[in-house]
């Protein structure tokens, strides 16, 4: 068994240096992806993910609809060594100075966390405060409001943009399903796309009712439901239901208390394609997604509903992955279009 990375011990010099070569590269990203986001419309976008070594941060940039204000939210990963939480907390002192100060963004909306493996329970779902504050933003035209202080993840997934406005382009007209939807913003894109009616399903009721006021605050309701994702779909396809979208975007595990049993995307992902194939109308679509880097996706592993109707299947990963994000693995999205017969 290899021995952990012992890294060399802080020291102020240390830590001065990796400020500098931090707020240097925030410079520089913000002043390109600033172009961008100016001309692509977009207010909330990723400045820097790791790009250098010594520096395993995440930082975001979130502009407030109302009043324009910036925030920054800055996650560090968590480290292949131990530090001492004093060490830890100087050192992420330093580099949210290092980060305020070179984009000139006031202190006090520079936001910290220590992002650790996800063991168990989803990430986003770990509370880390209780500051209750939420502010307003825009994508594509819709606000939402997100919460930078309280839970490890912020409300919005910005990686997913690009599959939000591909929902809300197909959206008019169609009876939609968001399966472990989170704060619902993949079902406010497709309200605002003219959908039918939408459905989404969470676990959470904390989440549930985030959702409900995205949707509130942009003029729109749906049938929220409070249940287990595999739960829901066996009952769905017993009562005969259907649907023409369905957006399926699972942790990568779960062992939640709440939860009929654990959930395992590496193992479970063909019986949960099968189940929302199951569900979909002639002609329908299923919009896949995963942040699992090792799971093996093989098509023939789905049998059922896939294989019988003739369904279609594409890999929209490279493609789904907007320009603020340098990984181009941080997702993998796969279309699936269901045949007519």
């Amino acid at each position: 068994m290899p021995k952990p990375e012992t890294p060399t011990p802080d020291t102020p010099e240390k830590t001065a240096a990796q400020a500098v070569m931090f707020a240097n590269r925030l410079e520089k990203w913000h002043k390109h992806l600033g172009k961008w986001a100016r001309r692509t419309s977009v207010s909330c976008y990723r400045l820097y993910d790791r790009d250098i070594p010594e520096v395993p941060l995440a930082v975001d940039l979130y502009t407030e609809k109302e009043t324009g204000a910036r925030h920054l939210h800055i996650a560090l990963y968590e480290r292949p060594y131990e530090k001492s939480e004093e060490a830890e907390e100087l050192w992420m002192a330093a580099m949210r100075e290092a980060a305020a100060d070179v984009l000139s963004i006031p202190l006090e909306n520079v936001h910290t966390k220590i992002r650790r493996r996800q063991r168990g329970e989803d990430a986003q779902y770990e509370k880390v405060a209780s500051s209750g504050r939420r502010i307003h933003i825009d994508e594509g035209g819709s606000t939402f409001l997100v919460n930078l202080d309280d839970y490890l993840d912020t409300g919005l997934f910005l990686d997913h943009r690009p599959a939000r406005l591909m929902v809300r382009s197909e959206a008019a007209g169609t009876r939609v399903l968001n399966l472990f939807c989170y704060t619902g913003a993949f079902s406010v894109h497709a309200a605002a796309g003219g959908a039918a009616s939408v459905t989404s399903v969470d676990l959470s009721k904390t989440y549930l009712a985030w959702a409900a006021d995205n949707l509130a605050i942009n003029g729109f309701s749906g049938e929220l439901v409070h249940a287990d994702v595999k739960a829901f779909l066996a009952s769905a396809k017993r009562e005969g239901l259907r649907w023409d979208i369905i957006i399926c975007d699972p942790p990568t595990f779960s062992n939640s208390k709440r939860a009929v049993e654990s959930l395992d995307i590496n193992r479970d992902w063909p019986e949960l394609c099968r189940s929302c194939l199951a569900l979909l109308s002639p002609g329908g679509v299923l919009y896949f997604s995963t942040n699992s880097r090792s799971l093996k996706f093989d098509p023939d592993l789905i049998g059922g509903a896939f294989a019988r109707d003739g369904a279609q299947v594409e890999d929209l990963s490279e493609q789904s992955i907007p320009e603020d994000f340098r990984n181009r693995n941080i997702h993998r999205l796969w279309k699936f279009t269901q045949g007519h017969s």
